[in-house]
């Protein structure tokens, strides 16, 4: 299950207004990839096509899709969204990461 906070839900759907996709069909795309100072980063997108292989979860009225593969390391995140001075945006609170880098976008488990 993959969580997301009411900000998070707040701010994702006024930037897929902002990139032009409907609410009401679009949903985040959370995924990993190799790279960064902790040896893996998430990637975070808007979409609106599902893949064979997705994971589809629904939380807050926001549907987030999860790539089989990345699922595995993603299990039980929550994604919520900071707008404060200490800087503005989304943070994955992962429950399976072991080290994090400063910046929160990358993680090693």
């Amino acid at each position: 299950m993959i969580k997301v906070s009411e900000s998070a839900v707040k701010k994702a759907r006024t930037l897929m207004e902002e990139e032009g996709k409907s609410v009401a069909e679009a949903f985040i795309r959370v995924g990993v990839k190799g790279g960064g100072c902790s040896g893996l980063s998430y990637d975070l997108s808007f979409d609106t096509e599902m893949k064979e292989d997705d994971k589809v979860f629904e939380d807050n009225g926001m549907k987030v899709v999860v790539d089989k593969k990345s699922f595995l390391y993603l299990i039980g995140t929550e994604l919520d969204y900071s707008g404060g001075l200490n800087g503005k945006g989304f943070i994955f609170k992962n429950p399976n990461a072991n080290r994090t880098c400063g910046c929160g976008e990358s993680f090693a488990v």
